[in-house]
């Protein structure tokens, strides 16, 4: 997927969580992130596009704490997102080949245009499910959300961030994410850690259903139950238990 692509989407999921929280209650729970009200998402979004920004272009700085973040009053929240995406994206786009750091090392720039467009995706789902507006997201992106968390989950540096990650590891227990149509995800639970393939093939667990269906369920969305378990489903459960972001 290339950095146009990947701004396209960054620009169209910032859009729709700006019209999903229009008009809403800014004190209002949000159910899947329920330490947050809503105004602290809105916060978070546009917050964390412009620290991403920042560090493309300076370098390193500390993670803001989302409830520091002032988006503003309600009526300036959608501008307030747009001119934090578009930030971000002419950031990366300048930054061309240019390394920067990431949590795993200097990288390309494009990781920040990645990883905030799927973190921008699934609270784009946040703030639907909590004000009751609708959420999509175009299979191509769904596909790259769920293999970009894989990237995540199975580099070494992220169980030091997050330990509780440490507890997929396993001892060749696999699972497995069917779309239906096109190649899976094939995930293994190794000793070391996880490991995973763009491959179709059995496993000890197989989640089925649509990807975008996938792709929120395995981000904590949506219920196992939205989708079809085939196997051991205590597997399945104890993965969505331990990867909690």
């Amino acid at each position: 997927m290339d950095d146009e692509r990947l701004a396209e989407g960054l620009h169209e999921h910032t859009a729709g969580f700006a019209k999903a929280v229009a008009d809403a209650d800014p004190d209002a729970t949000v159910p899947t992130c329920p330490e947050w009200p809503l105004r602290v998402l809105v916060g978070h979004i546009g917050q964390a596009h412009r620290w991403s920004a920042s560090i493309v272009r300076s370098g390193p700085t500390p993670v803001p704490d989302p409830f520091d973040a002032d988006p503003g009053e309600p009526g300036q929240w959608a501008e307030w997102l747009r001119d934090g995406a578009a930030d971000l994206a002419d950031a990366v786009l300048a930054a061309g080949d240019r390394p920067v750091w990431t949590f795993f090392g200097d990288g390309p720039a494009r990781f920040w245009l990645r990883r905030m467009l799927h973190d921008t995706t699934v609270h784009h789902a946040d703030a639907a499910l909590a004000t009751g507006g609708a959420f999509d997201v175009a299979p191509d992106l769904a596909a790259d959300g769920i293999s970009e968390w894989l990237e995540l989950l199975s580099d070494p540096v992220t169980a030091t961030l997050k330990p509780a990650f440490a507890e997929l590891r396993g001892t060749g227990q696999t699972v497995a994410l069917d779309p239906g149509a096109g190649p899976g995800w094939l995930i293994t639970r190794t000793p070391d850690g996880v490991r995973w393939e763009r491959a179709t093939g059995t496993a000890d667990v197989t989640l089925a259903g649509p990807v975008v269906d996938l792709l929120l369920v395995f981000t904590r969305r949506l219920p196992l139950d939205r989708i079809t378990v085939t196997g051991d489903r205590d597997l399945a459960e104890h993965w969505l238990a331990h990867t909690a972001a």
